[in-house]
């Protein structure tokens, strides 16, 4: 039985513009490390490997995001630009309370919408999705009231 998410993992080329990206969407950053040894290539299946990581929470604690950088190997696809009916194509959901303020905060970092922009599908209950750094997909929600 699964007990919890953790976190997704999203694989970067530069970390710091998506951990600001993620900060402003109201993630907290837990911490910086450098993962590499020969038990994360075996984990992996990437022998030698070494890996900026950053890993970021969110409010309530129970979800999170795990980004890499790829010192070594490099990356060896490029999924960014893919269409959003891709197979194994990613994208993280978050609850907002406001999405249009939300949308305000993360325009500074390049952020993009994507369609015709947030959609009221019911009366209150928005939803939008957005590219932030690096093509990374995001839907925001807010839930009516």
């Amino acid at each position: 039985m699964v007990r919890r998410l953790d976190n997704i993992g999203i694989v970067v080329e530069d970390l710091d513009p998506v951990v600001d990206f993620f900060v402003a969407l109201g993630l907290e950053l837990e911490g910086r490390a450098t993962v590499e040894g020969e038990w994360a290539g075996r984990v992996t299946g990437l022998p030698g490997q070494r890996v900026e990581i950053a890993m970021l929470r969110t409010p309530d604690g129970h979800g999170g995001i795990e980004l890499s950088r790829f010192l070594e190997p490099e990356a060896v696809e490029d999924h960014r630009t893919a269409p959003v009916n891709a197979l194994g194509y990613l994208r993280a959901m978050f609850a907002v309370d406001d999405l249009h303020a939300t949308l305000d905060r993360l325009g500074p970092h390049g952020v993009q919408i994507v369609g015709d922009g947030p959609v009221e599908f019911a009366p209150g209950a928005w939803l939008g999705y957005v590219r932030g750094p690096e093509g990374i997909l995001v839907g925001l929600a807010q839930e009516p009231g």
